[in-house]
């Protein structure tokens, strides 16, 4: 075959996001030149733009190029062509019409910048896990041209946001074209104007993207920037994005003749859509509104992620008219009757729109993301079912998971293969997969995790040192920062939106005992910290500026580091990385939390407060817990239990657990607890089993509606 046919193949390789969770195709592009790659912030269409084909030619005879290239498109074609779960008969074969999935972002891969954090990479884990089960599903969001932001730290430790610009044309997407070849777009009406927007598709799997874009000539200079950046602008903004994405993506799926047998709004930005669907269905099928709402309620499925009241979005009425009073008159009801759907107390001129109200009003089936932010949920909201008692609240739970392929290190895959059979990929959310754990030679287990530390390490020492260049610190300091960090010490890694309530400045409440702790001769710790705070939170930005300027005093500089721009790259590191992932919200305000589920993966164990998925995953035997499910009204007195019990099981559980070691300088009980960590977790928070949850409890009901309504 010739060069230009492999470099074909590559091309079409790289327009499918299936690439992002299988490292041995990521690997060809890496291997053919790993300086480009990093260069190109991994976009393999961007790596290709300026590759020579005559390149290909000595890293082909040097690494088989050629013939992992033959290999990877072939798996590619088998996977797409595999049968659905709708092809295998059974209760499944009722998904014959796509769940369309509406999320304000996705998290897929750091070269597709259209996420910020944790709700976007659930999205993205949900989808690819999706089109592993072959699950029909499409993805609904927004096409960011300018992403979220990009981080940096001054000199005096002060966060600095600074916005690119995506390169759209090699992002491994299409725009969608008419029967004429022309863009297709879509209109939305409002009070002030129309609203269009671009459509676009990304193939991610078996499953389809759609995102929208409303940089296009028919919009004013306002509506274009709607889509410029993740989670910018004000109110006004934030609401007519949350229009583009509900009504939007469901015009753009009827305009593709895309019929969704489920609805599936991932937290409250994309509610619109349920409105939109009734007028579609009273459009459409001449139903009357009470009817429509019905049957909307009936095929949709709604999931909160929040459990702290200003993470609800909520808007003036004033402006909900501004926005909705067209579709309202669409839909034969006046715009004051539609925003009293969004009210606590309907009637309540004062009261403002609550998107998250609205979903609640109009869907039967609402979910929280873990068995505690479930039952919170329950307590927020009894108030719209002011006659049922709060366990009667009917809001459940389905726990947020992982895609284990995306997180799990390759190394760490490849051992599972030899020591579990390659059947475990396609049973990974059973339990009897993961027994065999147990069997597995500890020294061998504890080297692959050795191998993996030292390769966090190796990253974030490349990242101090741009860290520091860039800051002009000297030759010095950027030999100096070139040596932090230690393969023979325990490393503690905390990563996650800098939001004060995550409290991760938790320890420095007493320094002393930090000090003594990080001075404890022979038992040596280091931590690496990473994330962003929002560019309005000047708390959260305080908190990292701290960290920052403690991390340059002794005895902390070179074993207290903080990596910039943290991202799915940074995550990726860290979580295969690290010995101990630290979490510590203030309970009950972590919904889920899913960076420790991909620790697990990889053999780190936790160490968190009982809040989220850790308050139902911690055995006693997998890992470490801070404190007790008891949390104290006052969060000064409740911080101070917390910092103790922190340190108390830091310094008398966890470090004498490390330092433990056999004559052959294993830590039995470490990595015996490594194994009942991956043994009893892996399988339980991993994102087929969510998904499969999804399906079972939330998907099929749907359906099921959708096809009675349709008799």
């Amino acid at each position: 075959m010739s060069q230009k046919s492999y470099v074909e193949k590559l091309r079409k390789l790289s327009r499918n996001l299936w690439w992002t969770w299988h490292p041995e195709v990521i690997a060809i592009y890496r291997d053919l030149n790993p300086v480009r790659w990093r260069g190109v912030h991994h976009s393999p269409l961007a790596f290709l733009e300026h590759f020579e084909e005559w390149e290909l030619v000595p890293r082909a005879e040097e690494m088989a190029i050629d013939s992992r290239i033959n290999y990877a498109f072939n798996r590619l074609q088998e996977y797409t062509k595999a049968p659905r779960l709708t092809d295998l008969g059974g209760p499944s074969s009722l998904m014959n019409q796509p769940v369309a999935y509406f999320s304000a972002e996705f998290g897929l891969h750091e070269s597709l910048p259209i996420y910020s954090g944790g709700l976007g990479i659930l999205a993205g884990d949900h989808i690819k896990s999706a089109s592993d089960l072959g699950v029909p599903l499409v993805g609904i969001g927004l096409l960011y041209f300018h992403g979220y932001f990009r981080q940096y730290l001054d000199s005096e430790g002060r966060q600095r946001e600074a916005y690119g610009h995506t390169d759209l044309e090699h992002l491994p997407m299409e725009r969608v074209r008419t029967e004429d070849k022309e863009w297709l777009k879509i209109a939305i009406e409002t009070e002030e104007g129309v609203i269009h927007a671009g459509v676009w598709r990304a193939e991610v799997g078996r499953c389809t993207m759609i995102l929208l874009d409303s940089n296009v000539e028919e919009n004013n200079e306002f509506d274009r920037e709607l889509t410029a950046t993740l989670y910018g602008g004000d109110r006004k903004t934030r609401i007519r994005q949350e229009l583009l994405l509900g009504v939007g993506g469901l015009r753009a799926l009827a305009a593709l003749n895309i019929e969704p047998g489920a609805l599936h709004l991932n937290e409250g930005h994309s509610t619109f859509a349920l409105l939109e669907h009734a007028r579609c269905l009273m459009e459409r099928d001449g139903l009357d509104w009470d009817e429509a709402r019905r049957e909307v309620s009936q095929m949709s499925v709604f999931t909160t992620h929040t459990p702290v009241e200003a993470g609800h979005d909520r808007f003036d009425p004033a402006l909900v008219k501004q926005t909705l009073s067209p579709l309202a008159k669409r839909v034969g009801r006046s715009i004051d009757e539609i925003i009293d759907i969004g009210r606590i107390h309907p009637g309540n001129q004062a009261e403002q729109f609550c998107m998250t109200t609205f979903a609640l009003r109009s869907v039967n089936t609402v979910n929280g993301v873990s068995g505690l932010h479930g039952r919170v949920s329950r307590r927020m909201w009894n108030r719209l079912w002011p006659d049922r008692a709060e366990h009667e609240v009917p809001i459940g739970h389905i726990t947020n998971g992982v895609h284990v392929p995306t997180w799990m290190a390759p190394s760490v895959a490849q051992l599972f293969d030899a020591r579990l059979g390659h059947q475990w990929r396609d049973k990974i959310h059973d339990p009897e997969t993961w027994l065999g754990i147990h069997d597995i030679n500890p020294s061998e287990l504890w080297e692959a995790h050795q191998l993996l530390k030292s390769r966090l390490i190796s990253f974030a020492r490349r990242r101090l040192v741009t860290q520091a260049t860039r800051r002009k610190e000297g030759k010095e300091t950027v030999a100096d920062v070139s040596r932090f960090l230690s393969s023979q010490a325990l490393t503690i890694g905390f990563a996650r939106r800098f939001a004060t309530y995550k409290r991760a400045d938790l320890l420095l409440g007493d320094m002393e005992r930090l000090t003594k702790f990080f001075n404890n001769i022979g038992y040596p710790v280091q931590f690496v910290f990473a994330g962003k705070a929002h560019p309005a939170d000047e708390p959260g930005k305080d908190v990292l500026q701290s960290l920052f300027q403690l991390s340059r005093e002794e005895p902390f500089r070179g074993r207290m580091v903080i990596l910039e721009d943290y991202d799915i790259n940074v995550a990726r590191h860290m979580v295969q990385g690290v010995d101990i992932w630290l979490n510590t919200p203030r309970r009950p305000l972590e919904a889920s939390g899913t960076s420790g589920e991909k620790v697990v993966m990889n053999g780190g164990l936790n160490c968190s407060i009982l809040d989220g998925w850790w308050a139902e995953a911690y055995d006693g035997s997998n890992g470490f817990a801070i404190g007790t499910k008891n949390h104290h009204r006052d969060p000064e007195i409740q911080d101070q239990r917390d910092r103790d019990a922190l340190f108390s099981v830091l310094e008398h559980t966890v470090v004498p657990i490390y330092f433990d070691r056999d004559s052959e300088g294993i830590p039995q009980e470490w990595v015996q607890m490594m194994k009942n960590s991956i043994a009893t977790m892996a399988w339980r928070f991993s994102a087929n089993r969510m998904v499969r949850d999804y399906l079972d409890q939330c998907y099929l009901p749907a359906a099921c509606a959708v096809q009675r309504s349709s008799r």
